[in-house]
């Protein structure tokens, strides 16, 4: 089973990575970009059947280490 998690920055909290490459675009000439927002993705390999347990064990990585909670939220895909 693969678990592939998307974290990026809250709403509100400065994205000054994201501005960086708003700015790189326009220097570019792509003027109609409006707004960058930079995350990460990670794709987790698990010895999983169980899809539910599987995101239960992959929101406590997240919870634990994956996502700093307070400036970034994550979502969760569990594949089969």
């Amino acid at each position: 089973m693969k678990a592939i998690v998307n974290v990026f920055l809250k709403n509100g909290v400065l994205d000054s990575q994201g501005k960086a490459v708003q700015h790189a675009l326009s220097g570019h000439g792509f003027d109609s970009v409006k707004d960058v927002r930079v995350g990460k993705q990670i794709i987790i390999e698990m010895n999983e059947s169980d899809a539910a347990l599987a995101k239960e064990k992959v929101a406590h990585m997240c919870e634990e280490l994956l996502a700093n909670t307070v400036i970034e939220d994550y979502e969760i895909e569990i594949q089969a």
